[in-house]
Formats: C-alpha cells, structure tokens, sequence
C-alpha cells in the first residue's frame, strides 16, 4: 500500500503553483508582442537620429539629438504637462460635443429621408470648409476661449462621428429589426436596444477617426489664438528658434494624440470582450 505522505507531495507536484513562470509568460507575451515591435522600432529611430547628429555636427539650432530634446523635455515638463491639459480638454470637449451632434444627425436621417436629403449637405460642406478659414468667424462670433476653440474641433469631427454612425445605423441586419417588430418594441426601444448595438463596430471606427482629428483641431485653434495650449508652445518656441523645446513640445503632442486614439481602441475592445461573454 503506497504510502500516504508520498501520493500527497505527487498531487502537490502536479499542482500549478500561483504566480509560476507559465502563468506569468502566459499574461506577459501578449503585451511584448503588442508593444515589443513599436519599441524596438522607435529605439533604432532615436539610435539613427542621435548618430546623425553626432556625424554631421549639425548645431541643435537646425537639429536636436535625442539627448537635447529629452533635456529639454525634463527642464521644461511642468509647463508642457500644463499645456497638455489645456489642449486635452479642448479636443475632449470638441469630440464629445461632435460626437453627440454627429450622434444625433444620423438618428434623425436614419428614420426620415427628408432629413436626409436635408442634413447631408450641410455636414459634408462643414467637412470641406478649410478649418483654418473657419476659425476666425468662430473665434469672432464667441471668443477665443476653451468654449470657442471646442466649437472649432466640433466642426472638425462632427462628420466622421455622423456618417460612421449612420452607415452603422442603417446596416442593421434586417433580421434583428423582424424580431424587434415581432415583440412589439417601439421606435425608441428599437434604435436603443437593436440598432445602437449593431451599429457599434461603425461607430467606433468613426470614432477613432475622430479622436485623431480632435487633437489637430485643437492645436489649429491654438496656433490662431497664441494661448495656452500645445500648439501655441510649438509656435512659440519655434519663433524663439528654441528647437529643442519645439521637439519637446511635439513629443507630448505626439503623446496626447495617441492617447485620444486609443480611448477607442480599448473600448473597442471593451465591446468584444463583453460581447463574446
């Protein structure tokens, strides 16, 4: 009869230890194959920039190492961090009031052909306007605050949020719209609970559109401004021929804009997840 200690530390071995290298690899791999190639890339971008510079000797007038605009980056930080938020909260501001308009047009022209043949006009001319000849009719009529400057990137990112949204709200599956009618839900009931989650593939992708489009917005209305913000340090530091804190300026800007995107991004993946439960 085997012994009782020995069929205990058997069953012990064969267990999986919390925390094993297994485990770990198995959580660790997926996030270095996602950020593993961006990285290795950017740090022969920077290893190619800084032996450039070295074997030229170009003065950091014309053109900043690496180590300079980090450098500068360090020393001038808490007045860029400053800047980044005056310019997030006017691209978040801009893209969430254009998201609700753009959210709203394609609800009105998914239901009436009239609004249709009305609204889509005047969207697409919004989108072709030049936004830098926009601006100065904007920023005449309501200033050139946060307020007015949001209002710019609203005009920027209405269209890509109002036709992503109604291409998606008119995609609905015909079947789903059957059973909606078949149980006897109404129209709001049958836009809230059939066709917004069909449409949400679309919708975000016009929302990642839109994210990157906001942080342009944003920085064109600083640049006519010359207030606070990202643009205006990007514009004034150039003037100044302050190259390396112009490089600075647009490493944070750089930053900003791909954090915007991947808001999207992660709740792109939010919806999957939660969809595949």
């Amino acid at each position: 009869m085997p012994d009782e200690r020995t069929d205990t530390h058997r069953r012990l071995i064969r267990m999986p230890s919390i925390g094993s290298p297994r485990s770990v690899r198995d959580h660790v791999g997926p996030v270095g194959k996602r950020v593993g190639p961006p990285a290795i890339v950017l740090l022969a971008l920077l290893a190619a920039w800084q032996a450039a510079v070295v074997a030229t000797g170009l003065p950091t007038l014309l053109l900043p190492s690496p180590t300079d605009v980090a450098t500068a980056l360090l020393e001038t930080y808490p007045t860029l961090l400053g800047d980044a938020v005056v310019t997030g909260v006017t691209a978040a501001a801009g893209l969430l009031a254009g998201g609700l308009v753009g959210f709203a047009l394609a609800f009105a022209m998914t239901y009436s052909r009239t609004a249709t043949r009305t609204l889509v006009p005047y969207v697409v001319a919004l989108r072709i306007a030049p936004l830098i000849a926009v601006a100065p009719l904007l920023f005449l009529w309501f200033g050139r605050g946060i307020p007015a400057r949001a209002l710019l990137v609203a005009t920027l990112t209405v269209f890509p949020m109002t036709i992503a949204a109604l291409d998606g709200l008119r995609e609905t599956p015909a079947a789903y719209l059957d059973i909606a009618d078949s149980v006897g839900a109404s129209r709001l009931e049958t836009f809230l609970f059939v066709r917004v989650p069909a449409a949400a593939p679309s919708v975000v992708a016009g929302f990642k559109i839109a994210a990157t489009l906001s942080v342009i917005g944003a920085v064109v209305a600083e640049f006519v401004t010359l207030r606070a913000g990202l643009g205006y340090r990007v514009f004034d530091t150039a003037t100044y021929l302050e190259t390396a804190e112009t490089y600075a300026a647009l490493v944070v800007l750089s930053a900003l804009g791909v954090g915007f995107y991947l808001v999207p991004v992660a709740l792109e993946r939010l919806l999957w997840s939660t969809s595949e439960r």
